[in-house]
């Protein structure tokens, strides 16, 4: 499914030829280097192409045909490589391996048999120099960065505008070599005869994964065979559909890609089956926002919950077929599967839409309603770092959003966990929690709990709501009666007055009346005494323990009430 799903986005890029997507046996490369040659193969310009681009050296990416995968083989990439296959200069390799390798370079150039084309025979006629090396000492400062950076080198022949490898002759006689290859299996998906792909193209851009890339589908020992096949032959699957997914997967996950984005260890890319804007927004509604605008996820997510009042959807959804959402991460030379998620467009426009509703929590002005999936997780991490949220949680997260399940219980768990160690009931945190717990009765379908509202709801009754307003409340008289106070009951009884009620409530109601009574003001002592008997109404014992949902509810009440005196002083003022 996976596959094939990346192989008919291959197939629908291909038909636009305003996509740059690379053309079968071809791929776009970032070559460093690029050496003009006049048609007797002199050497008139070595030129360097790395430039800045997002504050980051960037060579220029060209179309070039596609790199063979060598391992420990020698192999040679054609009219372009690395400055030992390309210009036989020793840098890393032994000096008779690098002999061997610039011999490939050389002889695979010539299995084109184009003698005849101007570009292929410039080439030739510099490689066959004495020492081709020797001719570009002249250039100094670049030809040191050749020999000091190793990079990629191509050439081009002088008046061309593109590269040798461009020219109409060798694009013909890379096709023709394509056509030739004898179709000798049944495609597992596309259905159709074709060659093997023994060894699959290498996938790039997955974090944390090896340079060189790695494979979703490879079979490099024994174990992994089956029935005397090696390699390939254990999943037919031919060269046409390998270089297909293989080359939409690197698309969207290429550096200057819109469509990926980064969730955790896992590298999440997206599309969808038929042409749509979704592509273009899906990103907006879980990145982190750009420094340049920083409301423009706002904007987009305000403008998916309001859509099913306004009528104007943010895409068309008609006949826009299936959404995909894939997560890769790095398994030593191979590329693990994270997770996987398929529905229709307009479903999961709507499960991500539920996802921000649930997420709705009363805050100040000047904070960010929305939520990126990084801040999300990150709000539950030990020390609020990236490496310390768990491996797992990332996926789950994600699969759940766009699927309409419950929240990952570990969320919840770790997010409360942060809370009684921080003693810090954060926006993020609060919103958290509130998604989780009402996302998980919605699903198991309670109907004893109420909803966790979006504001401060005096009609809850739950114990463990009350009780974090109560717990505000009383934090609110000790900081009112102690102006200045540099800790609070916050900061010393947070995490028993959330898990164990019955150890501290009767000690704080105590502390309650001294504080009390340190008020000058009698209206609002009064005030506030009536606060606190209208949220203890009915509780007859204070329990000896919460649940984890509770505890949950005990931070959103404390939230929720703390947002209160805050939104009435403003008006106040």
């Amino acid at each position: 499914m996976i596959l094939q799903a990346l192989k008919e986005y291959y197939d629908r890029k291909a038909a636009d030829p305003d996509s740059g997507i690379a053309p079968e046996g071809w791929e776009n490369k970032e070559i460093r280097f690029v050496i003009t040659l006049d048609e007797k193969g002199n050497a008139l310009l070595l030129e360097d192409t790395e430039e800045i681009v997002n504050k980051k050296k960037r060579s220029r990416a060209f179309l070039v045909p596609q790199a063979v995968k060598r391992a420990n083989a020698i192999a040679s990439n054609l009219l372009w490589d690395n400055p030992e296959y390309a210009l036989g200069v020793v840098l890393k390799g032994k000096a008779t391996r690098v002999g061997e390798q610039f011999a490939e370079f050389k002889a695979r150039i010539a299995s084109l048999h184009l003698d005849d084309d101007e570009g292929v025979a410039a080439v030739t006629a510099f490689l066959n120099k004495e020492d081709p090396a020797d001719n570009l000492n002249k250039f100094g400062d670049i030809w040191k960065r050749v020999l000091d950076s190793g990079g990629n080198i191509a050439f081009r022949l002088n008046g061309d505008a593109g590269l040798v490898c461009n020219r109409p002759a060798v694009k013909r006689a890379v096709t023709d070599s394509l056509a030739a290859a004898t179709k000798d299996i049944r495609c597992l998906i596309t259905g159709n005869t074709d060659v093997l792909a023994n060894l699959h193209p290498a996938i790039k851009g997955v974090w944390g994964a090896q340079t060189v890339g790695g494979n979703i589908v490879s079979y490099n020992a024994g174990a992994f065979e089956s029935f005397g096949k090696e390699q390939g032959a254990n999943a037919s699957i031919g060269q046409s559909a390998a270089f297909a997914y293989t080359t939409a997967l690197n698309q969207l996950l290429g550096k200057d890609s819109a469509q990926r984005l980064q969730v955790g260890d896992a590298s999440t890319v997206f599309w969808s089956e038929k042409n749509t804007r979704f592509e273009e927004q899906f990103s907006l509604f879980f990145n982190e926002p750009a420094k340049d605008d920083p409301n423009r996820n706002v904007q987009a997510v305000k403008a998916l919950l309001e859509s099913p009042k306004t009528g104007a959807q943010p895409v068309a959804q008609e006949n826009a077929g299936k959404f995909y959402v894939l997560g890769l991460s790095p398994n030593a030379a191979r590329i693990s599967i994270r997770f996987w998620i398929a529905a229709p467009l307009a479903e999961m426009m709507d499960q991500i839409r539920q996802h921000f509703r649930d997420l709705e929590i009363v805050c100040a002005p000047y904070e960010q309603p929305v939520f990126s999936l990084f801040r999300l997780l990150v709000c539950t991490a030990p020390l609020g770092k990236a490496e310390n949220i768990p491996p797992n949680l990332e996926g789950e997260l994600m699969r759940a959003i766009l699927e309409g399940l419950p929240y990952p219980a570990a969320l919840l768990n770790a997010v409360i966990r942060r809370i009684k160690v921080e003693h810090d009931v954060t926006q993020i945190r609060a919103a958290l929690i509130k998604a989780c717990i009402n996302r998980n009765d919605r699903f198991k379908k309670k109907t004893q709990q109420e909803e966790l509202a979006v504001s401060l709801d005096p009609n809850n009754m739950n114990i463990g709501y009350r009780l974090g307003r109560l717990f505000a409340v009383l934090e609110k008289i000790q900081e009112e009666a102690n102006p200045g106070i540099n800790a609070t009951i916050r900061d010393r009884y947070y995490a028993a007055a959330s898990s164990a009620p019955v150890t501290v409530f009767g000690r704080l109601m105590t502390l309650k009346n001294h504080h009390l009574a340190k008020l000058e003001n009698i209206g609002r002592r009064v005030n506030l005494e009536r606060l606190v008997g209208e949220i203890v109404d009915g509780i007859m014992d204070f329990p000896a323990h919460l649940s984890l949902d509770d505890q949950g509810r005990f931070a959103v009440g404390y939230y929720h009430q703390r947002q209160d005196f805050f939104a009435a002083k403003d008006k106040q003022d």
